[in-house]
């Protein structure tokens, strides 16, 4: 694994060992880096949870942190993309975390460059440390993926949380349903209604309307969206005992779903924040020692 660029280019075995990795992690077990490792986050899009997470578990591995700002970058000049990561190869950085507006920016750097490069969200693409901390967090809770069903609802055409975990849960085994508008479904199977959906999901995860990828006049209402797809308090009293929320974040609150409901006792939004630190531990780990 020396790269981490879609989901489609992991196996199981190496989903579970990052799980696994992150679970020590969390147990407090220390890196095993032979040296500290030079990483830049280029971040070319918005962020706050992704950004700051891959940031904190960098400097818990001792790595070091080459500062880049996208707003006073050469790529406001035109610079390609592959011109500026080949640029900080040559500076001497092992490692670089890119998050871009263009859907699989990363082709351009299959060939000639020999950096490490970490997919951190590109366009409506693929979004694949959110995916292994989506899992992380299932797993936790379920100790297994066979079986469980889990309900993704929300901004499905757009949403690279949507496209990741479809194709991790499903090579898990998890039975993955979805829920959106006719207009939003795109290239998925989708649900227009909760009906038979919200008594038997073991996960109900939510996505956020993502307002800025939609036509100015496109007619959105936020009120009529929460009635029809939103999670309420009163769908929300129908899931299983055990039944969890989780939303990547952020969220738009009574929207997506009812603003009580983000720190209610089911819902599990901001430990997938926490959990994320951990897991992108566990993917820098296992992507730098792949290049020892």
């Amino acid at each position: 694994m020396k790269n981490l660029l879609s989901m489609e280019h992991l196996t199981n075995r190496e989903l579970i060992s990052i799980i696994l990795r992150a679970e020590e992690f969390e147990r407090g077990e220390q890196p095993t880096l032979a040296r500290s490792y030079n990483i830049a986050n280029l971040f070319f899009e918005p962020s706050t949870r992704t950004s700051t997470s891959f940031e904190m578990a960098e400097r818990k591995l001792g790595c070091t942190i080459i500062p880049f700002d996208a707003n006073f970058s050469s790529a406001l000049k035109g610079e390609t993309m592959y011109d500026t990561v080949k640029t900080l190869e040559m500076i001497g950085l092992d490692a670089v975390v890119i998050r871009a507006k263009e859907d699989e920016y990363y082709n351009e750097l299959l060939e000639g460059i020999n950096v490490a490069v970490i997919n951190a969200g590109d366009g409506a693409g693929q979004h694949p440390s959110q995916s292994l901390l989506d899992l992380y967090t299932i797993h936790k809770e379920f100790g297994q993926f066979e079986g469980l069903n889990v309900t993704i609802a929300g901004d499905i055409s757009h949403s690279r949380v949507a496209k990741s975990n479809a194709i991790a849960l499903r090579n898990l085994g998890v039975n993955v349903r979805y829920l959106c508008p006719p207009e939003w479904a795109g290239d998925f199977e989708a649900h227009h209604s909760w009906d038979g959906l919200i008594e038997d999901s073991d996960v109900v995860m939510l996505l956020r309307v993502q307002h800025e990828r939609h036509a100015v006049n496109s007619g959105f209402s936020k009120e009529s969206y929460h009635e029809q797809y939103g999670l309420t308090v009163e769908r929300a009293s129908k899931m299983k005992k055990n039944a969890i929320i989780m939303h990547p974040a952020p969220v738009n609150r009574d929207v997506e779903i009812t603003s009580e409901l983000v720190e209610s006792e089911r819902s599990r939004i901001f430990s997938q924040v926490r959990n994320g630190v951990y897991v992108r531990m566990a993917i820098l780990e296992t992507i730098l020692k792949g290049r020892e």
